[in-house]
């Protein structure tokens, strides 16, 4: 006695479409898989840096500022005034109305935070900056001010330098 399965043939078999990859093909599926999963592993773990800004009013017209900067200066406890020369070079006023040289940020940042205590703890940043200076000692000194919590800065540009020694 035959039975139905002892009749099917190779033709019978149902095909579902599939067909397998000939020899010479290399199936890039899981190739591409695996690519995506370490993208997504390396953008997870990557160590961001959160890079901090002191937001710094631009002029808003070609007329000088309005803003008024006490005559006498060097007597005022409310600021920390920060002198950039044309040769790049830091000054920070003393307490004494005399300038500190400071050659690196370093040591603008050490002489910043010890006049500010003598000062006793003044918010504000007073930054004159020789024209002929860089930007980056421009930017240093204001990043300075922010590193020891000076919430407001000031900018000013001299043609010449007033360094009292």
């Amino acid at each position: 006695m035959t039975t139905e399965n002892e009749d099917w043939q190779d033709d019978d078999i149902v095909d579902f479409g599939g067909s397998k990859p000939d020899d010479g093909e290399l199936d890039m599926t899981p190739m591409v898989d695996v690519t995506f999963l370490l993208l997504i592993f390396f953008v997870m773990t990557a160590a961001f840096t959160i890079q901090t800004s002191l937001p710094i009013p631009t002029p808003q017209s070609e007329e000088a500022s309005t803003q008024s900067i006490p005559d006498d200066k060097d007597e005022d406890p409310e600021f920390i005034t920060v002198k950039v020369d044309a040769e790049n070079v830091f000054w920070v006023m003393g307490e004494d109305g005399l300038d500190i040289e400071c050659s690196n940020v370093k040591d603008l940042r050490v002489q910043m935070r010890l006049v500010r205590a003598d000062l006793g703890d003044p918010d504000k940043l007073i930054v004159e900056a020789n024209e002929e200076a860089l930007h980056q000692q421009v930017i240093a000194a204001i990043d300075a001010g922010m590193v020891i919590g000076v919430d407001q800065v000031q900018l000013m540009t001299v043609q010449e330098d007033d360094i009292n020694y």
